[in-house]
């Protein structure tokens, strides 16, 4: 079945401020997980649940859900390899911290 891909305007922002032919790859690459293609891995330790997809130099973190029955893919934020992961751990932390 084929899944919806909703975009963060983390991630909207993100891609438009890259260069036509980088921006190109990451709008391709993440419609294309619509039908789970891509270079895929679920993410471990305090981002467990999320999963990343890895286009050239940039990583997109998403989080699968299902909305009335429709496997969704939520794009949640994209980023360069060298900081992604400890920019959006942060974040997850953050929103913890807040909801206690």
């Amino acid at each position: 079945m084929k899944a919806e891909v909703q975009w963060s305007e983390q991630v909207q922002n993100f891609a438009s401020s890259l260069a036509p032919e980088p921006r190109r790859k990451l709008r391709l690459a993440i419609r294309r997980l619509a039908e789970d293609r891509g270079d895929i891995r679920p993410l471990v330790d305090e981002l467990t649940g999320y999963n990343r997809l890895k286009v050239g130099h940039f990583r997109v973190v998403y989080r699968e859900a299902f909305e009335k029955g429709v496997p969704v893919r939520k794009c949640l934020f994209a980023e360069r390899r060298d900081v992604v992961y400890e920019v959006f751990r942060q974040m997850v932390l953050d929103d913890i911290r807040q909801a206690c």
